[in-house]
């Protein structure tokens, strides 16, 4: 009974996906509204169980050393001050959290680009020059589409001549642009891949839901 329910839900939720294929409607409203209640309910009650339980309640009633529970009163203490943004009267309180958690996110974010992107691919890079010609070739094919793309997005122009690069940044850009509509098309085949094989699965699950209520 309970695969029978299941296998009900998601063939109809199937459809009202699928609605959209004549426009947007009611339909697809209602199973979009769905799923993202179905995903918040569900990030919610995991961070709450795996953060908040786990990293911060618990440690503060069971944790044996009473130097750990001391330091558990800071992030405590911070979490209750975030919660005043809920209130247009205590807003403020939270302010200074809300300008803490923006810093370290950022600082983060950086630090991830430059470490995990920027510097292997120059360590990557530069190996390729050890691998002869061919080596040599790729090399030199990703410092120019690197050196380019960087180029695309650089917007510090003098005032005077506000919104227009230079000659030489104009020339890096042009190649630039054609690295990243390479880059697009190479991500939006991937997600187009990705989607038909979802599709596909979605399909062959339906397929085999409908073959299996039948009496055999």
């Amino acid at each position: 009974m309970e695969e029978l329910i299941v296998g009900l839900l998601s063939f109809l939720f199937t459809v009202l996906v699928l609605s959209y294929i004549i426009g947007d409607n009611p339909a697809f409203r209602l199973a979009v509204h769905a799923f993202v209640g179905v995903a918040a309910g569900y990030v919610a009650a995991t961070v709450f169980r795996q953060v908040v339980v786990d990293k911060l309640v618990m440690p503060l009633i069971s944790h044996p050393d009473p130097t750990m529970r001391a330091s558990l009163i800071f992030p405590l203490v911070m979490s209750l001050m975030l919660l005043t943004k809920m209130s247009p009267q205590l807003e403020w309180v939270g302010r200074p959290i809300v300008a803490f958690l923006v810093g370290v996110g950022t600082a983060t974010a950086v630090a991830g680009a430059v470490l995990g992107t920027i510097f292997p691919q120059v360590e990557a890079s530069s190996a390729m020059f050890e691998h002869g010609l061919g080596g040599i070739a790729s090399g030199v094919l990703i410092l120019i589409g690197t050196i380019t793309t960087i180029a695309y997005f650089q917007f510090t122009v003098p005032k005077a001549n506000a919104g227009k690069r230079g000659k030489i940044m104009s020339f890096l850009a042009l190649p630039g642009q054609v690295f990243i509509a390479i880059t697009l098309g190479a991500i939006f085949a991937g997600v187009l891949a990705a989607t038909l094989t979802a599709f596909v699965d979605r399909i062959q699950s339906m397929v085999l839901f409908f073959d299996s209520l039948i009496p055999k």
